[in-house]
């Protein structure tokens, strides 16, 4: 049987035996109404285990908007305006309001950047401000030892909007929620913490009511109360199909519930192969995009079996912190012990890529150098069918193969 795999600006054939195929994973087909700003008014319209926006604020209240960073898709222009209407509809003044840029490790943000994200508008009127880590305040610590430090701006406000889009997350289970708060406007020191717990079974995509990380995260709420939330689901095109508002856990566990009956797969049991493509151009500019689809296919792969990671990698590893922790490690072993000492962004991808090396054999299809490849612990090819064979030999000519070609956006699920 013939499949064709995104790589690159290209398409590329892999030819299975049918008797090998187990299945071929693809997003799920979802029923769409309404779309954009349309579906975000419809979501603040009908709140979710909560009073209406208008009805929550009052007039001469603080309010602290927080909303993600130029690293997020959250289309932010999109989703402020109807918001804000709200606001103002409870007679909330615009020199009441902040806008806070969840950056949580990230870098600061020029003024453009600024103006790109809530719209010329939006900026003009309100006050936008980036996450400072030197003000914070210490609020306590959760029962998991994580310190609570929050931007000052946010803790001295009468009420909090949090702002997302709703993705999984690899390590805390979806984006979206109380993520804004921790690690969005914590500092360091906390999001070292919580994110040191990365390295549990638990803590990965699409877990968590039993994910230790993620109820960390929401156990912030205890310390500075989330008033309402307003998330969305963005497509592939990165256009709304989806949107919640309301409490911060009930809305966010609805869009949660959205997301998994769009990219959620089950599958009846894990294969001894598996071929994943991380959908060609641009996801697979660079080992650093690709990992979310290497990720994902962990949970499709038996123990010891061999995942196949279909990605041009053209551009190389694609960011300096995760290239320094892939070439200078000496084993995958030692950057999963380091990331449990000193989280540091970009070291996480390379942690996480070392957990699936725990696991399986990795092979990379890719237009990398051979000898490069080797020296980051994984398997160089050129021919993906050729990978294929090989995979076969190790495995037996009975091996189970699962396909997936759209691996950044599914998430295969173990049927129990």
């Amino acid at each position: 049987m013939e499949f064709k795999l995104g790589f690159g600006k290209q398409q590329i054939a892999i030819d299975i035996a049918p008797e090998n195929l187990m299945g071929v994973l693809s997003p799920n087909i979802v029923q769409v109404e309404l779309t954009g700003e349309a579906e975000v008014r419809r979501a603040l319209s009908a709140p979710i285990a909560s009073a209406p926006l208008s009805k929550l604020v009052k007039a001469g209240e603080k309010v602290a908007i927080i909303t993600s960073d130029i690293t997020r898709p959250m289309p932010s222009k999109v989703v402020l305006p109807p918001l804000l209407e709200e606001l103002y509809a409870a007679g909330v003044k615009a020199e009441d309001i902040s806008i806070v840029f969840a950056l949580g490790s990230h870098r600061k943000h020029t003024e453009e950047e600024m103006k790109y994200l809530v719209g010329e508008e939006v900026y003009n009127t309100i006050r936008c401000i980036d996450l400072d880590v030197n003000d914070c305040v210490p609020l306590g610590t959760t029962s998991s030892g994580t310190p609570v430090n929050i931007f000052r701006p946010v803790v001295e406000a009468d009420r909090r909007i949090c702002l997302g889009n709703i993705e999984y997350h690899y390590f805390a289970g979806y984006s979206g929620g109380a993520k804004a708060i921790m690690p969005g406007v914590s500092t360091r020191e906390a999001i070292q913490k919580n994110h040191s717990m990365m390295v549990l079974d638990e803590a990965k995509a699409g877990a968590i009511d039993t994910n230790p990380l993620r109820q960390d995260i929401d156990e912030v709420a205890k310390f500075v109360p989330i008033d309402f939330i307003l998330n969305v689901v963005l497509d592939e095109k990165k256009n709304i199909i989806k949107a919640v508002a309301g409490h911060y856990i009930e809305a966010h566990r609805e869009g949660c519930r959205f997301l998994d009956s769009l990219y959620k797969v089950k599958i009846k049991e894990q294969a001894d192969i598996v071929i994943v493509s991380a959908g060609g151009y641009p996801k697979d500019i660079n080992l650093y995009q690709a990992q979310k689809a290497l990720d994902n296919a962990k949970h499709a792969v038996r123990e010891g079996g061999i995942v196949i990671l279909v990605a041009s990698c053209k551009e190389g590893l694609g960011e300096h912190v995760f290239e320094r922790w892939m070439t200078t490690s000496e084993s995958p072993g030692q950057m999963i012990d380091k990331i449990q000492q000193k989280f540091e962004l970009g070291g996480h991808k390379a942690a996480a890529i070392a957990m699936v090396l725990k696991k399986a054999r990795v092979m990379l299809v890719s237009d990398l150098d051979d000898d490069f490849v080797k020296s980051i612990f994984l398997e160089p090819y050129k021919d993906v069918n050729q990978a294929i064979e090989e995979a076969m030999k190790a495995m037996g000519t009975n091996a189970k193969i699962i396909v997936m070609p759209y691996g950044g956006s599914t998430l295969p699920y173990l049927e129990k």
